[in-house]
């Protein structure tokens, strides 16, 4: 398998610091642990899009991959704020959750998600989803440049 991840940047929004770690883990067994960016919710990750606060010099994400079920904006807010947005629509979302909700799934679907993709239960399962998803959407796909 090709793991030339071209540099890609992958920012994950998630708020629970053990799912962090676990998927920093899971990305590091997939060789593109350096290339990951975390926010803890919803306003810190359109802080983080947007450039603004902390986030002044944050490099523009490859890959967003996102929990529905965060404090402050949820997933689902944050998704339709940067599908509406013509600067930010183009980032590929990845939605990353526990939900496998019928609803929760046509409705990220309606806001634009990329992809739906439940949170597995083992780390092997976790490894094996993270090196799909880097595989598809950072060397399979081709994405228009970043601007």
């Amino acid at each position: 398998m090709d793991t030339n991840y071209k540099a890609a940047v992958i920012l994950m929004a998630e708020d629970d610091a053990d799912d962090r770690l676990l998927a920093k883990d899971a990305l590091s067994e997939c060789g593109i642990a350096e290339d990951v960016q975390f926010v803890e919710n919803g306003e810190e990750l359109l802080d983080y899009l947007q450039r603004r606060g902390k986030f002044t010099e944050s490099p523009r994400p490859s890959l967003i991959l996102l929990d529905l079920n965060m404090p402050r904006k949820d997933g689902r807010e944050v998704l339709q704020e940067i599908k509406s947005n013509p600067r930010l629509r183009r980032i590929p979302v990845v939605v990353l959750t526990t939900s496998n909700a019928d609803t929760d799934i046509e409705r990220a679907y309606d806001l634009g998600a990329n992809s739906f993709i439940c949170k597995p239960v083992t780390f092997d399962s976790l490894v094996s989803i993270m090196r799909t998803i880097a595989q598809y959407w950072l060397v399979t796909t081709k994405l228009p440049d970043k601007k």
